[in-house]
Parts: structure tokens; C-alpha cells; sequence
């Protein structure tokens, strides 16, 4: 029963996807990332997590292709760590955490942040999964299917 339950999460575009970004840590240095931050200084500043902690999951999420770390962009002997497309595209699974986060687990009058649009200054809209004709889809409404080699 084991070996099947391997087998699966290695079939599991989730299971995998959690290898990666699934610590909490590297994905809040994934969120800090969004916000512009950038040197190994400034993560360890915001997130209060330990050096050896940190190194350890920026060094992993560059292994990933997450970041690419470059030369700092002031000039100075610093490196920056910046996202890549791969990282980047993180980003609706970052809101969909977060608007996940705004509905359940704030009391109402507690203080929390807000993700607001640059261009018009308001709130974003809730994340949705749709089907490929717009319609909103819960998890009853789809399946999941094994594909091998790109064919179903």
C-alpha cells in the first residue's frame, strides 16, 4: 500500500509542486519576493527566520529555478535573488492563499494588510477557477486523469 501511495504523489502535480515551495518559509520568502525584496539581509529582516533556515531555502529555490541570484543591482558586492518566470508564476497561488487567509482567519476589526490593484488603487477581485468556456467550477465539478507522456 505504501509503494502505491509513492507512486501517486509522484504522479501528483500538487505533491511535487509542495517539494518545491510547500515549506513555509520558502513561500513566504516567495511572498517577500513579490514585495520587492531582494537581498539576503532584507529576507532575514522580514521574515525573523534563521540564517542557516534561510540560506538553506534560497539555495533550494535557486537549485529550482525559482530565483536567479545576480549581481546587486546598485553596483554594490551584494547579491540579489530575483524571481524567474518559474518564480513569478507563483504569484496567483500567493493570492489565492492570501484571499483564502482575508475570508477564514482575521476576526472582524483585526488589523490586517491588503493587496490593492497599482492602477485604480482597490482590492482584487476574488481568484476563481473556471472552465475553458468561463463557467466557475468547484471540486465537484472536475476530474482528474493519468496521463503518460502527454496523452491522456
Amino acid at each position: 500500500m505504501v509503494a502505491d501511495t509513492a507512486a501517486q504523489n509522484r504522479e501528483c502535480p500538487v505533491a511535487r509542486a509542495l517539494e518545491v515551495i510547500g515549506d513555509r518559509w520558502s513561500l513566504m520568502i516567495v511572498r517577500d519576493a513579490f514585495d520587492d525584496i531582494r537581498r539576503f539581509s532584507e529576507f532575514q529582516k522580514s521574515l525573523g527566520v534563521a540564517k542557516n533556515i534561510l540560506a538553506s531555502r534560497l539555495k533550494a529555490l535557486v537549485e529550482v529555478g525559482v530565483f536567479d541570484v545576480q549581481p546587486a543591482s546598485d553596483g554594490s558586492a551584494y547579491k540579489e535573488y530575483v524571481l524567474t518566470d518559474k518564480g513569478r508564476e507563483i504569484f496567483p497561488l500567493v493570492i489565492s492563499l492570501r484571499q483564502w487567509g482575508e475570508r477564514y482567519l482575521f476576526e472582524h476589526g483585526e488589523t490586517r494588510s491588503q493587496l490593492l490593484d497599482n492602477a485604480c488603487g482597490q482590492p482584487l477581485m476574488p481568484l476563481q477557477v473556471r472552465a475553458s468556456s468561463g463557467q466557475v467550477l468547484g471540486p465537484a465539478d472536475c476530474h482528474r486523469v493519468r496521463l503518460v507522456d502527454g496523452k491522456g
